[in-house]
C-alpha cells in the first residue's frame, strides 16, 4: 500500500527545504512553516528561481523553532546567521546586497505563499515517479535531481506515476487520505524553469522541456485524467485540504488510501 515517506517544507519559498517526520495542517490547507516567508523585489515581485538563476547558488537551512536562518553563497565557506523576528533589516541587507537590488522578506503565517493559491494545499509526488523521470536524463546527480520538483509529500510503495490518479476532469476533486488526514487532488502541477535547473549549480540541462513533454506523454498512465494535460510539462498534483482538517498531523509512514466514490 502506499505511504507518506518523506515530508519536506520550504520555509522559504524558492530557498532550500528541510526534512521532517511530521507537519501540521493549517487551517488553509498549507502545512506549518511550508513557504512561509518570500523574498520581493521593490515591485512586490517574487524574487525566485523561476526569474533569477542567482537563487540557485544559495544555500539556506531555518531552524524552525529558533527562527534562524543560516546562508551561504555556493561555493565558499562563510556562512551567516539572522533571526528573522529580530534581524529583519539585516537579514534584508544581506540579501539586496547579493541580488544586487532591493529585496525584502515578507512571511505569511496564514497560508504561506504557493504557486497555486486555488490549491494551496501541500504537493504531492512518488518516487518511483522521480526515479522514471530521472531516467530520462543521463548524466544528472541521483541525490539532488528529486530536489528540482520541490514537493512537500514523498510517496514510497507505488508504481511510477501512480500520483495521476489523484485528481479528475476540471472541477472534479479526488478525495484522499493520508493518515487521518482528508485531501482533495486537484490538477497535476505545471512546472516552470526552475527544474531544468541543477538545483545547486543552477547549470541548464539541455533540451530539458522538449525531452520532458516528449516523454510525459509517452509515459502518461492509463488512469491518468488525460484532458487535464493541456501540454505534458506538468508533473507532482496540487491539493486542497478540507477545513475541517485544520490541527491534524501528517507522520512519515502514515498510508495513503483513496476516497470511496
Amino acid at each position: 500500500m502506499p505511504y507518506l515517506s518523506a515530508i519536506h517544507l520550504f520555509p522559504f519559498k524558492s530557498l532550500d527545504g528541510i526534512t521532517v517526520e511530521q507537519a501540521t495542517i493549517l487551517p488553509s490547507g498549507a502545512l506549518l512553516g511550508d513557504r512561509a516567508f518570500a523574498l520581493v523585489d521593490e515591485q512586490g515581485c517574487f524574487v525566485n528561481g523561476k526569474r533569477n538563476a542567482l537563487v540557485h547558488c544559495l544555500r539556506a537551512h531555518f531552524d524552525l523553532h529558533e527562527r534562524i536562518l543560516a546562508l551561504r553563497i555556493q561555493g565558499t565557506s562563510d556562512e551567516h546567521f539572522f533571526q528573522v523576528d529580530t534581524e529583519r533589516e539585516q537579514l534584508n541587507a544581506w540579501f539586496s546586497t547579493y541580488f544586487g537590488f532591493p529585496v525584502k522578506m515578507q512571511e505569511n503565517t496564514a497560508q504561506g505563499f504557493p504557486d497555486d493559491t486555488l490549491a494551496p494545499g501541500p504537493t504531492l509526488l512518488s518516487t518511483e515517479t522521480v526515479a522514471t523521470v530521472m531516467s530520462w536524463f543521463p548524466g544528472v546527480d541521483q541525490q539532488t535531481f528529486p530536489l528540482r520538483f520541490r514537493a512537500n509529500l514523498e510517496i514510497a510503495g507505488a508504481p511510477p506515476f501512480w500520483e495521476d490518479r489523484l485528481y479528475g476532469e476540471d472541477g472534479e476533486g479526488v478525495r484522499f487520505k493520508i493518515g487521518s488526514v482528508l485531501f482533495e487532488g486537484v490538477n497535476p502541477c505545471k512546472r516552470c524553469v526552475v527544474p531544468s535547473r541543477d538545483p545547486i549549480s543552477g547549470e541548464a540541462y539541455p533540451l530539458f522541456q522538449k525531452t520532458f513533454m516528449q516523454k510525459r506523454r509517452e509515459s502518461l498512465p492509463a488512469w491518468a485524467t488525460r484532458s487535464r494535460f493541456n501540454h505534458f510539462y506538468r508533473l507532482s498534483i496540487n491539493t486542497c485540504v478540507p477545513p475541517s482538517e485544520a490541527g491534524k498531523t501528517l507522520h512519515v509512514g502514515d498510508q495513503v488510501c483513496l476516497e470511496a466514490s
